[in-house]
């Protein structure tokens, strides 16, 4: 056989078929706009395609990050009704990724929403490869270090930035939190120290996923 062919089983294809067609089916829920530009003014609105046909909600906040509302539909709602229910997360999302799942049927455009009048600097963390210790920003400030694992931080985000197009749809049904998300979607700081704990597991003879002699377990 030569080397270049690649045989599949019928259930590995059968998953290959099923994957392209959820993908479609994302990729085409909002009409397609080859003209579309991402709009980051302060309370632009935008419905989200997210992952099993489900709607997920987004407003531009003044720092320019996108918070999610605590909201899903199969048919796109209201504003006033969208924007009536809690922000279950803010994530940074790459800005040219929106314009590009603008223009791909992914997001849409719905309109303003109002923001509040007065907003805190939003809290983040950096956490750097190879050590337990944190740095915790305060907008664009630095404000402590602490240990990864302080309870005071476990639902704060990590700093990082997430495509619209192939990140935010997985991470929307972690977020929202009833359908068993991917056990590699991050975020908050909580899931962030899982996903390591789960490489760990995944990979024990690689050293690099091997967990630090004081790592404090997410069970604990």
């Amino acid at each position: 056989m030569s080397p270049h062919v690649v045989m599949y089983s019928i259930a590995e294809l059968g998953r290959f078929i099923d994957a392209v067609w959820e993908a479609v089916q994302v990729c085409t829920m909002f009409e397609i706009d080859p003209s579309a530009k991402t709009d980051l003014k302060p309370g632009t609105l935008y419905a989200i395609a997210g992952e099993e046909g489900w709607i997920y909600y987004g407003r531009v906040a003044a720092d320019k990050v996108i918070e999610f509302f605590h909201r899903r539909d199969r048919e796109v709602a209201a504003v006033d009704d969208v924007v009536a229910e809690p922000v279950m997360t803010a994530v940074a999302v790459v800005h040219p990724s929106i314009g590009r799942a603008l223009r791909g049927g992914l997001w849409k455009k719905l309109g303003r929403a109002p923001l509040a009048t007065s907003i805190n600097p939003r809290m983040a963390v950096q956490w750097p490869v190879g050590t337990l210790k944190v740095s915790v920003w305060r907008g664009d400030t630095p404000s402590h270090e602490t240990m990864v694992h302080d309870p005071a931080i476990q639902n704060l985000e990590i700093i990082a930035g997430w495509d619209a197009e192939h990140h935010i749809p997985k991470r929307l049904t972690a977020d929202f939190g009833v359908e068993p998300a991917e056990w590699h979607i991050g975020g908050p700081i909580w899931r962030e120290r899982r996903i390591k704990e789960e490489m760990a597991r995944r990979f024990p003879e690689q050293p690099w996923h091997r967990l630090p002699l004081d790592w404090v377990s997410t069970n604990d």
